[in-house]
């Protein structure tokens, strides 16, 4: 079923002039089909420059939202419409209204995982590859509420010097990592070095060598010396790390380090999407255009 379905995914997207785009943490079968991989902030910039017609995102509702803001005109779909993020769950825009009311004239700077919504009533989006530059580029006489990653929050005030209103949401999956979890693994690999995600919590950063967007993680693997790497973030990324360090030794931080909304979509998914043309991401224009300036402003910094 698997190499039928991929014989149809390659013929299909010719047809429809399709672009397969996945996040680092998909399936390694949905991974090898893609025919881009990336970062929120890779996938994003892809989204914003493609000259397809239809858009396959495989990651997670977000995500696929932000490609059909970015790109309206395109027909944007995701596999599984079930595919969520319990982070972008854990703010509404009626809180963050209720919020830059209580803080008026704070700039609201919000991580990309979020809903299009949330997007909309902030003033400038990053992405964990970005956060620092983003805060950096705010008049330091200006409040930041941050929003809604208080990890990403709490690293990014370490490196900026900057207090920020952090809201109290987080990555379930990043943000059970701790401490002991990183010590244990440096215990069984003592020459390893520690690179892990700013979703983790500051115990965790605290441990590392190295602190990385997931794009970041790769590089930090292909350019620093050595053989062996314990890496903080989640399962799926390990698939590409390997690939494009096949001489390193890589060691998942916590033995089960795995988000169930980026498992979701299966090949099989991935090729009714492109045959049935679902489910069709949509995103109403006011909303939209709000959004639009977001991550506009967002895709600006490095």
């Amino acid at each position: 079923m698997s190499r039928d379905a991929l014989e149809y995914i390659a013929r299909r997207k010719k047809e429809i002039n399709a672009l397969i785009m996945a996040h680092y943490y998909q399936l390694p079968e949905i991974q090898d089909a893609a025919d881009f991989i990336g970062d929120s902030l890779q996938l994003a910039r892809q989204a914003a420059e493609t000259d397809a017609d239809v858009i396959v995102f495989c990651g997670v509702s977000f995500m696929a939202e932000s490609a059909k803001i970015l790109s309206p005109e395109k027909t944007v779909l995701l596999p599984d419409i079930e595919a969520g993020c319990p982070m972008a769950d854990m703010i509404t825009a009626e809180q963050l209204r209720e919020t830059k009311a209580r803080y008026p004239g704070a700039v609201v700077v919000c991580y990309v995982n979020s809903s299009a919504e949330v997007k909309a009533e902030s003033d400038i989006c990053c992405t964990s590859s970005n956060a620092v530059n983003v805060v950096k580029s705010i008049p330091e006489d200006r409040e930041i509420i941050f929003v809604p990653d208080r990890n990403l929050g709490a690293y990014v005030q370490s490196q900026t010097g900057r207090e920020m209103i952090l809201w109290e949401g987080y990555c379930p999956v990043h943000n059970i990592l701790t401490a002991q979890e990183i010590e244990e693994q440096m215990q069984k690999h003592p020459g390893a070095k520690v690179v892990v995600h700013p979703e983790c919590p500051p115990e965790v950063i605290a441990k590392a060598d190295a602190v990385r967007s997931t794009a970041g993680i790769l590089q930090y693997v292909q350019s620093t010396p050595g053989q062996e790497f314990i890496i903080g973030t989640e399962e799926g990324f390990l698939h590409t790390v390997q690939k494009k360090c096949p001489d390193k030794n890589l060691y998942l931080a916590r033995t089960e380090f795995m988000c169930q909304d980026m498992k979701y979509i299966t090949l099989e998914k991935l090729a009714n999407a492109l045959r049935e043309m679902q489910y069709q991401v949509e995103v109403p224009e006011a909303i939209r255009q709000k959004a639009h300036q977001s991550l506009e402003k967002m895709l600006s910094i490095a």
